[in-house]
């Protein structure tokens, strides 16, 4: 049992000294720097070197109980920090993917949805003048150009690429019309959707139960992405204090605009990844879980139908 617990103790350790000490104290050492320095000496060297000697030859700093002391300050005040940025990340977290419950946040789906329609329409428009062209091209070369329901439109490579392009420019706002105020929550919010339209189920009461049925390596890349979603808080987190810490160091804002940069970078990545993951353990355990549940034949075969889907719904919300 020994080893066993000596091996947790150095993981738990190694966690504690990545998680918490490390970002914690650069952002220390950030602090001691910015505010000895100031914005008027931001790159003297010099000063900053005389205040650390400054500081190594006060009388004091030459006893082991005030070096001992020293270092445990310093390592509070960096645990502290880091989990300060901890607590400032969840609410970042709650921040992105809230729903719209005030007058800024309408504001901002408002704003959304008309860049949503603007790129909607300009998708719309690319197909429209795509089908135009291909129709006058079989009226005059006597060809085959059918419409929707009549199947045989040929695409032709450059409406095909326009068509791609204004697509993923509406993605990039958002998959389905907006209704939240961020990219984030509406990302899960379409993956909700989508999920509904296919098989009639609420993702919502659904989730934990289907959780429940997932294998291990399964619920490992939803946690990882999970996971990746809350450091991308944690990260703009420390964006936040980096850009606080300008006030006094204007270098540290250049720390604060790469931070925030690559957090959002990382988050996008990340809730994009936990929403594909998550309609893929829908659509590939779904009927696994209805036959669980008994709603469904376990040696039944084919896909998870809208019905089974609305009953699964009912039963796990409860419904009476």
């Amino acid at each position: 049992m020994h080893p066993l617990l000596t091996t947790l103790g150095s993981r738990l350790a190694e966690r504690w000294l990545n998680m918490l000490v490390l970002p914690g104290a650069l952002f220390l050492g950030a602090v001691a720097t910015g505010t000895t320095l100031g914005h008027a000496h931001w790159h003297d060297t010099d000063r900053l070197r005389t205040a650390l000697d400054d500081l190594a030859g006060r009388p004091a700093a030459d006893r082991p109980g005030t070096a001992a002391l020293l270092v445990a300050a310093a390592l509070l005040l960096a645990t502290a920090a880091s989990l300060a940025a901890q607590f400032l990340g969840g609410t970042i977290e709650r921040y992105w993917l809230r729903t719209a419950r005030d007058p800024a946040s309408y504001t901002l789906v408002q704003r959304r949805e008309r860049r949503w329609d603007r790129r909607e329409h300009e998708r719309l428009d690319a197909v429209r003048r795509h089908a135009e062209a291909a129709l006058l091209q079989s009226r005059q070369g006597g060809g085959q150009a059918r419409t929707p329901d009549g199947d045989e439109l040929v695409v032709q490579p450059g409406h095909l690429a326009e068509i791609r392009a204004r697509t993923a420019a509406r993605d990039r706002v958002a998959l389905l019309r907006p209704v939240r105020p961020t990219w984030y929550g509406d990302r899960m919010e379409a993956a909700a959707e989508r999920v509904h339209d296919a098989y009639g189920v609420d993702l919502a009461a659904l989730w934990p139960r289907l959780w429940l049925v997932l294998a291990e390596p399964a619920q490992r890349q939803i946690q990882t992405a999970r996971d990746s979603f809350s450091v991308s808080a944690r990260l703009a987190a420390w964006a936040v204090g980096y850009g606080v810490l300008a006030v006094w160091w204007w270098p540290s804002a250049l720390v604060a605009v790469g931070c925030a940069v690559t957090a959002r970078t990382r988050a996008r990545d990340s809730v994009a990844s936990l929403a594909e993951l998550m309609e893929a353990a829908v659509d590939v355990h779904g009927r696994e879980l209805a036959a669980l549940v008994g709603l469904i034949a376990a040696d039944s075969s084919g896909r998870l139908d809208r019905d089974t889907g609305d009953r699964l719904s009912e039963l796990f919300r409860k419904a009476g």
